[in-house]
């Protein structure tokens, strides 16, 4: 069978609008692809797999369509050769203006893939691996790009009001137990707090979730994740674990109890951290605490520019 070439194909995405009209976006969304990211702690970059969204807006109100084949081949090769960034998003989205042939004059792309830190116990030599859901968006319009890159950070959030009101029954069962007991040797009062008579109550904690979106300033080509997702987990103090023996599990209890935190206290520590960076432009984040105690969740927003 012969087959036919290119110039004898039909290709109606030529033929003229049935409804003048200029497009804002046309694309396509959920591509399945490889994207090349930085290694682990500064280590060589690898090929993670990702979804990716691309678009271009259609100028010309005549045309029919745009050549989306284009974008895709564009795409695989140039995101699977460097890391995003400013430069490189920049050189990617022109080539897609470009590829369209005066059709277009703007370009987006969105970036999902999950980006994988080793992080060090807490008391034991282990270490384990944790997965962050990046999402990377970038447009390039007039000559200007902007940048935002978006990420999640898991923690632990130990309510300071429960652990008032259960200090409160630990020191009523205290103070029941002993009443008759005159004087007090040390050792007595470490044996009672030792045993289960000496926890009354516990606070009621949850696994919670900062979610955080910055625009980058493009002084600064390298994405600034590990940077990031550290400064907000030191600022909260209780990030989630990977490996854990009963020292780590040990230590994780008393960071619990050293970070009390309602989600508005959680929320004003990431707004904190993000303010203090030179390369977030703007920031907005929102903290989830998925409530042990409700069936809802408690959640807290803030950005750099409140409204």
């Amino acid at each position: 069978m012969t087959t036919p070439s290119t110039r004898e194909l039909p290709d109606v995405a030529g033929d003229a609008a049935r409804a003048a009209r200029s497009l804002d976006w046309v694309g396509m969304d959920r591509i399945a692809l490889p994207v090349r990211v930085a290694g682990a702690n500064g280590g060589t970059p690898i090929l993670v797999p990702a979804l990716v969204d691309v678009a271009v807006d259609l100028r010309d109100p005549d045309a029919r369509g745009i050549h989306m084949s284009r974008l895709y081949l564009r795409l695989q090769d140039a995101l699977a050769g460097e890391p995003p960034g400013h430069a490189a998003l920049r050189r990617v989205l022109q080539d897609c203006i470009d590829s369209q042939q005066g059709l277009s004059t703007r370009a987006r792309i969105v970036i999902r893939y999950g980006h994988m830190l080793r992080r060090p116990a807490l008391a034991s030599d282990n270490a384990g691996w944790k997965t962050y859901p990046v999402e990377l968006a970038a447009e390039l319009a007039e000559g200007h790009l902007a940048l935002d890159l978006s990420f999640a950070v898991e923690y632990s959030s130990t309510c300071p009001a429960s652990a008032a009101l259960s200090r409160q029954l630990n020191a009523q069962r205290f103070a029941a137990d002993f009443a008759a007991a005159k004087p007090l040797s040390t050792g007595v009062v470490r044996d009672w707090l030792a045993s289960e008579r000496g926890l009354a109550a516990t606070p009621h904690a949850q696994r919670s979730r900062a979610d955080v979106t910055v625009r980058l300033r493009p002084a600064f080509d390298q994405l600034p994740l590990a940077e990031l997702v550290d400064a907000i987990e030191d600022a909260l103090g209780t990030p989630v674990q990977t490996a854990v023996k009963r020292e780590d599990e040990q230590a994780f209890a008393a960071l619990n109890a050293a970070n009390l935190m309602f989600c508005e206290d959680a929320a004003r520590r990431v707004a904190a951290a993000l303010a203090a960076d030179a390369r977030v432009e703007r920031f907005d984040a929102t903290v989830s605490h998925f409530e042990s105690l409700h069936a809802h969740d408690a959640v807290a927003r803030v950005s750099s520019t409140p409204r």
